[in-house]
């Protein structure tokens, strides 16, 4: 059953987010959405963000709410890419975003050619798939990260990437039911440890 999401805070707090329709996209509870901003903001002071599975573009809009100045979302369901629109159009942050219909690989290649980077990247794939950390060498080697940017990796509890991936650290794993975060920070060469947590 979907559950009803919102804005957590920022300009568009308590904006109600739709869910994409039918049962392929798993969008990301407010509990969790609060939990990881608390960890990775709350706020920012601009900046660029990319939401690469955007599903219902919750963590995007969750961003531009927060303060970052511009997003980037990126699903390959064209029903995804209807309701990002849908609920950016609610949230009033349209004018703030770019909704492109691709495959997370495809879209990495054609923001290298734009020349973008980013500050603030939300990689949330299928739990089926455990590319994370492949995707996040290939932004590494594309040059699409700002120094220090911070990734937010959503995935299956069950599985757990490595501490260490090449050209990052990561600063924080925790764990929300069937749901675990690993934050990691690109080119800081920081040993910075958050902590670990886990939230009921």
């Amino acid at each position: 059953m979907n559950q009803a999401v919102r804005v957590v805070s920022g300009t568009a707090k308590g904006r109600p987010l739709k869910s994409v329709p039918g049962t392929g996209t798993r969008p990301t509870t407010d509990k969790v959405k609060e939990a990881i901003f608390s960890m990775i903001g709350p706020y920012f002071d601009g900046g660029a963000a990319l939401d690469l599975f955007a599903g219902s573009g919750g963590l995007g809009i969750e961003a531009l709410s927060r303060g970052m100045d511009s997003a980037v979302f990126i699903d390959m369901e064209p029903k995804a890419i209807d309701t990002v629109r849908e609920n950016l159009k609610a949230a009033r942050l349209e004018n703030k975003a770019e909704v492109y219909r691709n495959d997370a690989n495809k879209a990495l290649a054609a923001l290298e050619k734009r020349g973008r980077s980013f500050d603030l990247v939300f990689l949330d794939p299928p739990y089926r798939h455990k590319f994370g950390d492949e995707l996040m060498a290939i932004m590494a080697g594309k040059g699409l990260l700002r120094q220090n940017a911070v990734i937010v990796l959503e995935h299956e509890s069950g599985y757990e990437y490595p501490e260490h991936i090449s050209g990052y650290s990561r600063l924080r794993y925790a764990l929300y039911g069937e749901t675990a975060v690993s934050i990691y920070c690109y080119g800081s060469g920081s040993e910075t440890d958050m902590g670990e947590g886990a939230l009921e």
